[in-house]
């Protein structure tokens, strides 16, 4: 009898363990919405959501870029990547834009990230290759990429930074300034004015990840989120 209630307590404190797990777990697992009347309705603007939203029976129509004011407005949707072939970038750049989200985690249940996408080569098709620096509300920031296969430089869901902006709370507005460059051998990323990650470019541009920092640039959306971007530009040091 001793042992079987000793054995009931052992089951009960791994279960109250696991439990703030599963249920995490479950808070993070979010279905993308559609958007009515979404798709692309910027001019020479193209884009491709990420293969695991395809799988879930998504299209690029489930997202929305427009452009209203002389800002971009990205309602996601599916996960998406957002570029123009027309911008491009070569040998040492800077591309840097402003992301504003006017209502924080408005249709999400955790933080989403928005950034910028650089060294874009095959974009839309199977073989495309780009990195993305991008910011969150909640102060953190993800540094990723896409070769043969997605790659990560600052782990599987960023890391936080005090230059990140933090929404005032849920439904407030906020804003990051993002920049991305590559100067010789090492690509930075800045966020609010402040380097939060630096990397050696011989590390990105390899076998299985980039082709080359040299490419089409453009923007980069979670799934479910509503933000504006103004400011897309390339310069030249």
């Amino acid at each position: 009898m001793r042992q079987s209630a000793l054995y009931t307590a052992a089951l009960l404190f791994v279960a109250s363990v696991a439990a703030p797990t599963l249920v995490s777990a479950q808070a993070n697992d979010e279905d993308s919405r559609k958007i009515a009347g979404g798709g692309i309705k910027v001019a020479g603007w193209q884009g491709k959501i990420d293969a695991k939203e395809v799988q879930a029976g998504l299209t690029l129509n489930d997202a929305s870029l427009v452009s209203e004011g002389g800002m971009l407005k990205v309602r996601t949707g599916p996960a998406v990547t957002y570029w123009n072939p027309a911008n491009r970038a070569t040998g040492d750049y800077t591309v840097k834009a402003t992301f504003n989200e006017p209502q924080y985690m408005n249709v999400n249940n955790h933080p989403h990230p928005y950034g910028i996408v650089i060294g874009g080569n095959d974009l839309g098709t199977a073989n495309e290759s780009y990195l993305y620096c991008a910011a969150y509300g909640n102060g953190n920031f993800i540094v990723r990429g896409f070769g043969p296969a997605p790659f990560q430089l600052n782990g599987p869901r960023g890391e936080a930074n005090p230059a990140v902006n933090k929404a005032a709370g849920k439904l407030q507005p906020v804003t990051q300034q993002i920049a991305v460059s590559v100067k010789g051998n090492t690509i930075t990323c800045a966020i609010n004015g402040t380097v939060v990650g630096t990397y050696n470019k011989s590390d990105v541009v390899t076998a299985g990840k980039l082709k080359s920092t040299d490419g089409v640039y453009g923007v980069r959306f979670g799934h479910n989120t509503d933000a504006t971007v103004t400011g897309l530009t390339v310069t030249k040091p």
